[in-house]
């Protein structure tokens, strides 16, 4: 039988807090992990769900690489995916194929899994110290960056890298336009590149004339610090960015012009999330306590969620108001109910 589809519905913003109010938050804790030390907020790096929203993954600091049932929290529940020999940097499930997972070690390895078999399908090495990750809207190709500012260029079918794109200066985790003719790349310098895809070549530049020792491209700028993540809404009206001067900027894609800015967090922004409906966004930071929710439209904060410490990682589920954050080394997920809305 084919699962039940409900409709989804926006919360208004005046109605959001009051909803989550009465919620707690599920833990999904891994015992074994936890006594291998586990404890620190850094050991899980990484938190993704799947397109139906029916599978949460996370990579850890300790190689672990879990996909959880979000309805069952107990760990015997979810499924352990052995092979990585480092710290896991980024997991990401295939946008069009609910059961294929990529994941990004920093000892320059990605793997692809199909979740349901726990088969490793395909790998890939040689990307040197990785740390970010995305997958192209068709889910034919991915891009991988590491620290010495190499883009990687990927099949999920090839066993080696497609192409390689030498960057100017170091960049952090980026993000697709829907389209998928488009990346955004955030930089060390605090500035957001806008690069064709797969050319991976400037898109826009200054109409008017500069500097001959200037470059022509035209870059998004909202920050004074590295920039470090980036993400865009499901509607694609915003594009979030989050640096480490504690500061996450919201662009409007149609004029590029910096609209608002989020400054109540603490500490560099290191993940940034959007509900379905992209009505709502939420910062993932190293420092501080809490998770602030953003209302796009107009900047205000509209709830915070209590957490008992830093929560690095942070994940809207893509079917639901879902949450899915890191909070002292576990996965925890709150608003499981679907039918409350």
């Amino acid at each position: 039988m084919a699962p039940l589809l409900r409709p989804r519905y926006t919360l208004a913003k005046e109605k959001f807090s009051s909803y989550f109010v009465p919620l707690k938050s599920q833990p999904y804790s891994d015992a074994s992990a936890a006594s291998r030390g586990g404890g620190s907020h850094h050991s899980l790096r990484s938190i993704a769900w799947n397109p139906l929203g029916s599978l949460v993954a996370t990579g850890a600091a300790d190689k672990t690489l879990r996909v959880w049932n979000p309805e069952k929290p107990a760990v015997r529940y979810s499924t352990e995916l052995k092979g990585h020999s480092a710290p896991i940097e980024k997991v990401a499930f295939n946008p069009v194929k609910d059961a294929e997972l990529c994941s990004l070690s920093n000892d320059g390895a990605v793997k692809f899994w199909d979740v349901r078999t726990k088969a490793c399908v395909n790998e890939v090495k040689g990307l040197g110290p990785a740390n970010s990750l995305a997958w192209a809207p068709d889910g034919m190709s991915l891009i991988a960056g590491n620290k010495n500012g190499e883009l990687f260029q990927i099949s999920p079918t090839q066993p080696s890298v497609v192409s390689t794109h030498q960057q100017p200066v170091e960049t952090s985790q980026m993000a697709f336009c829907w389209s998928g003719q488009k990346i955004f790349l955030p930089t060390r310098e605090g500035n957001v590149r806008i690069l064709s895809y797969p050319e991976l070549e400037p898109v826009l530049h200054h109409n008017f004339e500069v500097d001959p020792t200037e470059s022509t491209e035209f870059f998004l700028k909202g920050h004074t610090a590295p920039c470090v993540t980036a993400e865009l809404s499901p509607t694609g009206r915003y594009l979030a960015t989050g640096g480490a001067d504690s500061v996450m900027a919201l662009f409007d894609t149609k004029d590029w012009i910096c609209q608002r800015t989020v400054s109540s967090m603490v500490g560099p922004v290191k993940n940034i999330s959007f509900t379905f409906d992209g009505c709502y966004v939420v910062g993932g930071c190293e420092e501080g306590a809490g998770l602030d929710v953003t209302h796009t439209e107009t900047g205000e904060l509209v709830h915070t969620f209590k957490t008992a410490g830093p929560c690095e990682v942070v994940a809207w589920a893509p079917t639901r108001y879902c949450l899915a954050y890191s909070d002292l080394g576990i996965l925890r997920i709150v608003g499981i109910d679907a039918d409350r809305i």
